[in-house]
């Protein structure tokens, strides 16, 4: 992909939104606009969640669960993995130490150049791939596994299709486990506080969450669906539900991440963890 220019940043390190606004946001603008948001914002995000993600740990969520302890994708020994929206890669470093033949994707090349250099600090050497999870470069039925923690699908625009790739490059039989914003989260305002539990937007309003800079250009897109939506779009991809998993909050656990708190996680839900099959 081509590299796009920089973009201006706020004191906290991440990517300075000149205006916020919901409306329409279709799979290109979705494309260019988050891979610029992640190239920028990589160093500020992996020096805030850094230490809870790991180097090599498969971490599914804030509210802390972990694969060594969900065990949601299986036996992963001897299979071919392939991780959708890998960020620096720690959970397919997880995964190769435990036996898997794996592939680590992501759009964002800030992502995956910081991925290389814990490849290279770790010893554990996986291939990095550059890639949108709408066209995945793979052939069907080619793996046997596929993941995804917070990686990819909250920021397309068209995640039926995106679905539908996984769907091709998984065997018959193969499985795909993804972790997502829980759709609850989106009626309420962004804060761990639980006195902000209020309802200030609609449930059922899908239009795209949009931040532009200064310059009115598009920097940041996320996309809104439903626990319905979410069914539809699966079974709708020709994958199998087998379940819908709504982590509860690690007792101990005292890490604030965004909305995510443990006040806050003590209340509602705030992952949805789809487990599917081909």
């Amino acid at each position: 992909m081509v590299d796009s220019p920089s973009l201006p940043l706020a004191d906290d390190g991440y990517p300075a939104a000149g205006g916020v606004a919901r409306r329409p946001a279709g799979a290109e603008e979705s494309v260019r606009a988050n891979r610029r948001w992640w190239d920028a914002a990589a160093p500020a995000y992996l020096t805030e969640h850094g230490a809870d993600l790991g180097d090599v740990d498969f971490l599914w969520c804030p509210e802390g669960l972990r694969e060594a302890d969900a065990h949601l994708l299986g036996e992963v020994a001897g299979r071919r993995v392939l991780e959708i929206g890998c960020g620096s890669a720690p959970c397919a470093r997880w995964l190769r130490r435990q036996g898997a033949d794996v592939v680590a994707l992501d759009l964002s090349a800030g992502m995956l150049a910081r991925a290389a250099e814990l490849n290279r600090s770790t010893g554990i050497d996986l291939p990095l791939v550059q890639a949108d999870a709408g066209a995945l470069p793979f052939t069907d039925a080619s793996l046997d596994l596929a993941c995804s923690a917070f990686g990819g699908l909250p920021f397309v625009a068209d995640v039926g299709a995106a679905l539908r790739e996984v769907a091709r490059v998984l065997r018959p039989g193969g499985r795909f486990v993804a972790s997502v914003n829980h759709p609850m989260r989106w009626p309420f305002p962004d804060s761990p506080d639980p006195e902000d539990l209020r309802i200030v937007s609609s449930y059922f309003d899908r239009t795209p969450y949009v931040e532009t800079d200064a310059a009115g250009r598009t920097v940041y897109v996320e996309h809104h669906r439903t626990v319905g939506d979410w069914v539809r779009a699966v079974v709708g991809a020709g994958l199998v539900l087998e379940d819908l998993v709504e982590p509860e909050w690690t007792p101990g656990r005292t890490q604030n991440w965004g909305q995510w708190s443990p006040a806050r996680g003590a209340l509602v839900p705030g992952t949805l963890v789809l487990v599917c099959r081909r």
